[in-house]
């Protein structure tokens, strides 16, 4: 059976997602305060092939660092710049556990070009599906409302 052709988003939609992504993820790592942080982000492409890369974050006072190689930071980054730009990617999910006194788990769903919190019952569904059946309990906490760049196409139309 021949692979289905994804549709090719043009150059200057991708450089928005770029964009987005970039100030998303500057964005996202000091919302999530000091602490160590897996970042999990599932994609479903417009073809039905689910897509997922990790990122491992410790987040102290004035400063973040990527526990990762560069080839996996990238991964992440341009499977969350395609989730943004939309026009292969149907579905997008992020979803942030951090490790200090518990598990806290906060989510956030790509919708209209960038990543918005998931309610509560979404997030458990989220989070139960990337846990471990040995993990520990978590606590599912809402996630922090990341500013939107201004400027963006979608703002614009």
């Amino acid at each position: 059976m021949p692979e289905t052709e994804l549709p090719q988003p043009d150059n200057a939609a991708t450089a928005s997602a770029m964009g987005r992504a970039l100030h998303a993820l500057t964005a996202l790592f000091p919302a999530l305060g000091e602490g160590s942080h897996e970042l999990s982000l599932t994609a479903e492409r417009t073809d039905g092939t689910e897509l997922s890369a990790d990122l491992y974050v410790n987040v102290e006072p004035g400063s973040w660092r990527v526990d990762h190689s560069e080839e996996e930071y990238m991964r992440f980054f341009v499977l969350l710049t395609f989730a943004l730009e939309s026009s292969t990617v149907c579905d997008g999910i992020l979803v942030a556990m951090t490790s200090d006194a518990g598990l806290r788990v906060c989510g956030w769903e790509v919708r209209d070009g960038w990543l918005h919190p998931m309610d509560t019952f979404e997030l458990n569904q989220a989070a139960m599906a990337l846990s471990a059946d040995d993990a520990a309990p978590y606590v599912a906490c809402h996630a922090p409302e990341l500013p939107r760049p201004h400027g963006t196409a979608e703002e614009r139309s």
